[in-house]
């Protein structure tokens, strides 16, 4: 029979389909199965519609046959097969969807809904020829008494003849390539090999996948075999359902118990540890869609890394089309893992065309909205439970509250853990904002290495002398999020290094502003000394007992110089350090008298030294720690 060629553009549409919408050689066996359960779908359909069809579910299947000697690879159905016209049709033009017709052809919503087809495009049969040098079709549509075989070696075109074949249903025949240099084809023939494909992209096939399999089987004991014997095990090959063909996530809550939903987990996502807390959600009306989510317990080892990709699996209706939809979850829940279900998704849209898609932005914007609920009610209900979760995760957090100029803190004020001078503990915003007095005027905080170090600093003692709770920052972004929350419902975050952090009376401004002139001949020799080493020096505001403290001017702080040092690896990022010293300080007093009686060098030692314990107490490293231990050693004298 004379060759046909395809309706399409032929050899340069089918190249540039395989090169560009398929950047993954097996993918082919995904859209080749999800191909025969359309098949089966569509006879299952007419089952329920049609009283002269008569099918039991229970009896279809689709079945792998490789055979190593022909170099073949088959995959068959029982579902509704193609006349010649269908296949013809269907086959003979490149993106022709068979699947996309039938659904059009139901006419009525309501009877179209009831109908799964995963195909739309139609291209996905075409993804063979990726793997294959010869596909060959046999089918046979239901109630017909003619079979045919469709037979192509690519985009030259096809053929199409009558056959034999007992049943109704598609048997695909792919006769694989050579292996080439880099492309091992061969891999395609090994049951292994198929498993692993199946189970990685059709285990939610709704019908079972049935293969040949070898396995291992203990022989049976002789009769005459003595007290020594030992078992003997023999390989056997045998039929095996490798799809699992249900999801989790498709099962009614009431039916999962906590066990299975964590034993999907630790198989699915590679973790020893049981997930935190589970989501189990769907979505209806304009877009619908199932969803499992997990919050682990653990960050994985390279979460905080620039090789962690972020993502939940996506399938279509049970099949998986991409392995990581990081469009899915925004940055700042990174962490979660999980798979979200939909059949508004089409098996061959692309990463960018997916980018850009309604449903997948209506999707994600309601899971956000769901994984924050588990937090806060993991927050609430579950205090261990969630402090662990913050533990592991919570610096993701606060760098999603400070990403994008901001635009997520009111999302995430919520979910933030601080430690606290209260009770050392723990505390959300709004544990702390229950507790605070009317009087209060600010949310104060003051930073440092640790809860222990922030507690002994000088300029915090004014702040818990009035009785006012302090948030301890310990993380190198803190400072950051205070700056990024600015105000809750009109009261606004202070540190305590801000003069203006507790409201002065008028005669508190004067006693300060008379300090100040009575220690202006001692700020102007701390300056000379020091030079551009500091920003400012002056007479404190802020400190109570504390001789000397380390401040900055601006907006920048001396965390964030530590941050972006650290981060940027920068040496020459800077805040506007400023050398504060307290007027009433018996340090300072000594300075005082050294300048006074015009001893430039002592008072110099003491400038050194006041600010060398000022560069400490701030956790800012010393320029020459072995001048400074020689310069205390010399004023020891």
């Amino acid at each position: 029979m004379a060759k046909k060629q395809f309706k399409a553009e032929s050899k340069r549409l089918m190249d540039l389909m395989i090169n560009s919408i398929y950047t993954n050689k097996e993918i082919f066996l995904r859209e080749l199965i999800s191909n025969a359960s359309d098949a089966v779908d569509k006879l299952a359909y007419k089952a329920l519609t049609d009283d002269q069809v008569s099918v039991k579910r229970k009896e279809f299947a689709i079945v792998l046959v490789p055979d190593k000697a022909a170099r073949t690879l088959t995959i068959s159905d029982n579902g509704i097969g193609m006349t010649k016209e269908e296949l013809e049709s269907n086959l003979g033009t490149i993106a022709k969807s068979g699947s996309f017709q039938f659904k059009q052809e139901l006419g009525d919503d309501k009877a179209a809904s009831k109908v799964d087809v995963i195909g739309q495009f139609g291209v996905g049969f075409y993804s063979a020829f990726m793997v294959a040098d010869k596909v060959t079709v046999i089918t046979k549509a239901y109630s017909s008494s003619e079979a045919w075989k469709w037979e192509s070696e690519g985009a030259d075109g096809y053929t199409v003849t009558p056959c034999e074949k007992a049943g109704a249903g598609t048997d695909i025949v792919m006769h694989l390539k050579a292996n080439a240099d880099e492309e091992n084809y061969d891999q395609y023939l090994e049951s292994f090999k198929l498993q692993e494909l199946v189970k990685k992209y059709s285990d939610y096939i709704r019908y079972p996948i049935r293969m040949e399999v070898e396995d291992y089987k203990m022989k049976d004991k002789p009769a005459d075999a003595g007290e020594d014997y030992r078992p003997e095990w023999e390989t056997v090959r045998e039929w095996k359902t490798v799809n699992s063909m249900v999801p989790i996530w498709q099962r009614q809550k009431s039916k999962v118990k906590t066990e299975d939903y964590n034993d999907f987990y630790k198989e699915k996502f590679g973790d020893w540890q049981d997930p935190l807390s589970v989501i189990h959600t769907s979505g209806e009306g304009a877009v619908e869609y199932k969803a499992l989510l997990y919050i682990p317990g653990q960050a994985p080892y390279d979460f905080y890394t620039r090789e962690y990709e972020k993502g939940l699996q996506l399938y279509s209706s049970g099949v998986l089309i991409m392995d990581k939809c990081a469009d899915l979850l925004p940055d700042h829940f990174r962490f979660v893992r999980g798979v979200v279900d939909s059949q508004d998704f089409s098996l061959n849209i692309s990463r960018e065309m997916l980018q850009h898609t309604r449903q997948l932005k209506v999707i994600a914007s309601n899971l956000e909205k769901k994984v924050k609920a588990e937090l806060l009610k993991l927050q609430k209900d579950n205090r261990e439970k969630y402090e662990k979760f913050w533990d592991a995760f919570g610096i993701q957090i606060k760098a999603g509250t400070v990403s994008d100029y901001g635009q997520h803190k009111d999302l995430l004020r919520d979910l933030l853990l601080f430690h606290s001078s209260a009770d050392g503990k723990l505390t959300t915003l709004a544990e702390y904002k229950d507790r605070m007095g009317e009087e209060q005027p600010y949310y104060y905080y003051a930073s440092g290495e640790s809860a222990d170090k922030i507690d002994k600093l000088p300029q915090v003692e004014r702040i818990r002398d009035k009785g006012y709770e302090i948030l301890y920052l310990t993380q190198d972004v803190d400072d950051f999020v205070m700056q990024a929350l600015g105000e809750i419902d009109g009261k606004a975050f202070k540190s305590v290094n801000d003069e203006d952090a507790l409201p002065q009376t008028e005669e508190e401004k004067q006693q300060s502003q008379a300090k100040a002139e009575e220690g202006k001949a001692v700020v102007d020799f701390v300056k000379e000394v020091l030079g551009d080493k500091v920003h400012d020096v002056r007479i404190s505001k802020i400190l109570k007992s504390g001789a000397v403290c380390m401040t900055a001017d601006g907006s920048m702080t001396l965390e964030m110089e530590k941050y972006l040092r650290k981060v940027e690896d920068k040496s020459d990022i800077r805040a506007q350090r400023v050398l504060e010293l307290n007027a009433d300080a018996d340090a300072v007093a000594a300075l005082r008298r050294a300048v006074d009686c015009g001893d430039k060098e002592l008072a110099g030692q003491y400038a050194k030294l006041l600010y060398g314990q000022a560069l400490l107490l701030a956790d800012l490293p010393l320029e020459d720690p072995a001048e400074f231990a020689a310069l205390v050693c010399k004023l020891m004298k």
